[in-house]
């Protein structure tokens, strides 16, 4: 019965997520069909006054163009007109002259016939017949102010919509979330020489999967990416998973957002082994602090009355519940794991490769901590960093606030006997 219940629960679960899922789809397709319309007005409203601006400047370029012949026929018209009064007045006193002469030369039995005949010729040559030039001083060809727009109406049927640029595709494997950055890259399914830049938009989330519609994230905007990557710095992964979408932009519009996706950004999730603290640590899950009455022998003793008698072991631990796989045993727990000057603590979970991160909290008044990895070989009397055996980032507070890497000589060897021995570990200082 109970098991049915069970079934039931989730069955009941499954539905909500899927009413909610499809809820949210419904209100992104009403949103669409709203957008459809607003969008289409703008662009329609957009395209008449584009087409209008084009009819304006041809409208302007025939005018001033009819103006330019206008101008040539006056001018032309000015000069012909000129000419031909100056060849009228001419052809009136040429006309003139031959008719004296004509009447000279049937008196050439008079007296006065010299005389006449020599002030004939003088008059034919001042006569202003002989000073014309025959020739038109303009043409009447026109043809220089001939047009043809067969090319240009060739453009202009060639108009169309301007070319949107394809959305972006991002590349998964070769974006890298590591050191508290994340670098992203993507790449156009088709070569495009005419993008401009990149936009890329970015949030922070709880939900892993494809982004959803409503999240208490604003998108965060980074414009004017040259490049095809970009990396997102200064983060704090205090979100599980981010989402990330990028968009390409040419210089007059914009293209889609790529498809949304969703980055993990993982920190090292780990635990404080207390079977394997020093005497005069006290841990507590993932809390540890150096006690000089012996923090770790009073909690055992403390256990004991209580009647649990059982130590903060991997196993044992209540804040543990189904250990992870890579949850180490340790083969050297109890009070003898560290003595001595090495106040360590070691993780319960095994780092076997890969890139990790983790944040350490520390009380104001803390005086000096170290944390690193070591090998399993660390050994009980050996301190974080000194040894072949560890690496440690060491804070100090003491007179001033430092911070400092430590690691083996560089002729020591590091090489494990196993890749997969190494261990977080925490070192505080009395």
């Amino acid at each position: 019965m109970e098991d049915q219940r069970e079934a039931l629960r989730k069955i009941i679960t499954t539905l909500a997520m899927k009413n909610e899922e499809t809820q949210t789809f419904i209100y992104s397709l009403k949103q669409m069909l709203l957008n459809i319309e607003a969008n289409s007005a703008k662009v329609q409203e957009d395209l008449e006054a584009e087409f209008q601006s084009l009819t304006s400047v041809l409208e302007e370029l025939k005018e001033s163009m009819l103006m330019k012949i206008k101008q040539d026929r006056a001018s032309r018209t000015y000069e012909l007109q000129n000419q031909l009064a100056a060849c009228t007045r001419a052809l009136e006193s040429s006309e003139e002259l031959l008719e004296t002469a004509n009447q000279t030369l049937q008196a050439a039995d008079s007296e006065d016939f010299p005389q006449a005949a020599k002030q004939i010729k003088d008059g034919v040559t001042m006569a202003p017949a002989f000073r014309l030039s025959l020739k038109a001083k303009v043409s009447d060809n026109m043809s220089h102010l001939m047009v043809d727009f067969a090319q240009e109406r060739q453009m202009l049927q060639a108009l169309k919509f301007l070319p949107v640029p394809s959305a972006p595709i991002i590349d998964l494997a070769e974006s890298v979330v590591a050191d508290n950055c994340v670098a992203l890259v993507w790449h156009m399914p088709d070569e495009d020489s005419k993008i401009d830049h990149y936009v890329l938009e970015y949030r922070r989330t709880n939900f892993e999967g494809p982004p959803r519609l409503k999240e208490d994230q604003p998108w965060m905007v980074v414009e004017g990416i040259r490049h095809t990557e970009h990396t997102l710095t200064g983060l704090k992964f205090d979100m599980k998973y981010m989402n990330i979408r990028v968009k390409a932009c040419n210089k007059a519009v914009a293209g889609e957002f790529s498809e949304p996706v969703t980055l993990e950004t993982p920190a090292f999730m780990f635990r404080l082994d207390g079977s394997t603290s020093h005497q005069n640590l006290r841990v507590e899950d993932l809390s540890v602090e150096w006690d000089a009455m012996g923090g770790k022998v009073q909690d055992i003793k403390a256990r004991e009355k209580e009647g649990k008698g059982r130590t903060a072991s991997p196993v044992n631990s209540p804040a543990r519940g189904t250990p992870s796989p890579k949850r180490m045993s340790s083969g050297r727990g109890g009070r003898d794991r560290f003595t001595a000057e090495s106040y360590t603590v070691l993780g319960d979970t095994l780092i076997d490769g890969g890139e990790h991160y983790w944040e350490v909290r520390f009380e104001p008044d803390s005086k000096a901590f170290g944390l690193g990895v070591a090998y399993r070989s660390l050994g009980r009397f050996e301190q974080l960093g000194k040894t072949a055996a560890s690496w440690c980032l060491h804070a100090n507070n003491w007179l001033q606030a430092s911070c400092l890497s430590t690691m083996p000589e560089p002729n020591s060897s590091c090489t494990p006997s196993r890749p997969s021995s190494r261990s977080l570990c925490f070192q505080p200082s009395p």
